[in-house]
């Protein structure tokens, strides 16, 4: 006889075990804490084994629950892959997509164009994640993830999204702070603001020593936008995006030719999502914002820059 469990309860365990609590799951899968619960019972119950261990911090698997995980994640593929076939047979794009994004680029480049994505494909359910932070594409915490590097392991598949700039920014109106910078070391004896070194989620965020191994800032955030306003008000020097920085009537460049830093935007997701309609679609729209505010992420004279590497294009290069 059948195993009466269905592939809701499938989608609650998996949830709980890619969040760790059951406040996340839940809020991930939309349903109160309550229902989840008695489906992860429900589904225990039906196989006889205790999948979690219950602790005041979250969740842990069992060793039946790793179990129970690998084969989740692929009945997860397969349910996946027929969605995939029926939504290219259909016209309408539907559903939820989270995108994640560091700061800067969820603010600036994605959340004043975000509109109209929503507005060509009104059935889609976008959620913007606009923070300072990783995201980990196995546990689904994100469906596509905007990254500074081209993930090296895992089933993920990456599109090259742009090369962008980054320069030194101080208050147009605190002259004291910039008007006597002659070299990048001089930097050095200006007070500076960067980001918290225990906290930065990313290496290519680490980029201070690359204007001067002198400097050591003074003021630090773990958020971007935090540290731009915090050098608008004159509180210090600042490394920034120049996608960023040059829209900011308050803030001027400092030695724009002498410090210019390069960094990359790679948009990456999970093998099994990539070929749903609504990822294609978002991941499209996407490289295409990109690809329009191409002046933004290199300013200047194109013939002193680097030129830009770009393969924002239809299709996303696999790591496999």
């Amino acid at each position: 006889m059948s195993l009466p469990f269905d592939w809701d309860l499938l989608q609650s365990f998996l949830a709980a075990a890619r969040a760790g609590t059951l406040t996340g799951a839940a809020r991930r899968l939309k349903i109160d804490h309550s229902t989840l619960s008695r489906r992860l019972t429900a589904l225990e119950t039906v196989l006889g084994a205790r999948l979690f261990e219950r602790h005041l911090s979250g969740y842990s698997l069992t060793p039946q629950g790793e179990a129970l995980l690998r084969r989740a994640e692929a009945v997860e593929s397969t349910v996946l892959a027929i969605q995939s076939e029926i939504a290219h047979s259909s016209l309408r794009v539907s559903g939820a997509v989270r995108i994640g994004a560091p700061d800067g680029f969820g603010t600036a480049i994605l959340a004043p164009v975000i509109g109209r994505l929503s507005a060509a494909h009104p059935d889609l359910d976008i959620q913007l994640v606009a923070t300072p932070r990783s995201f980990s594409l196995s546990r689904r915490e994100a469906d596509i993830a905007i990254g500074l590097s081209r993930p090296t392991q895992g089933r993920l598949h990456a599109r090259m999204l742009t090369d962008y700039e980054l320069g030194v920014y101080g208050a147009k109106t605190s002259q004291a702070l910039w008007a006597d910078i002659e070299t990048a070391d001089d930097c050095a004896s200006h007070p500076f603001i960067s980001y918290i070194d225990d906290l930065i989620f990313a290496p290519e965020l680490d980029y201070v020593s690359s204007v001067s191994k002198a400097i050591v800032p003074r003021i630090r955030s773990s958020n971007l936008i935090a540290q731009m306003q915090a050098a608008a008000a004159g509180a210090g020097l600042c490394v920034l995006p120049c996608f960023l920085a040059d829209t900011d009537e308050r803030l001027v460049r400092v030695l724009p030719k002498a410090i210019r830093l390069s960094r990359t935007f790679w948009m990456i997701v999970h093998t099994d999502m990539r070929d749903l309609a609504r990822i294609r679609v978002t991941g499209d729209f996407i490289a295409d914002e990109v690809r329009k505010a191409g002046n933004r992420f290199l300013p200047g004279d194109a013939t002193e820059r680097a030129p830009q590497r770009s393969n924002a294009g239809s299709q996303f290069d696999g790591t496999e």
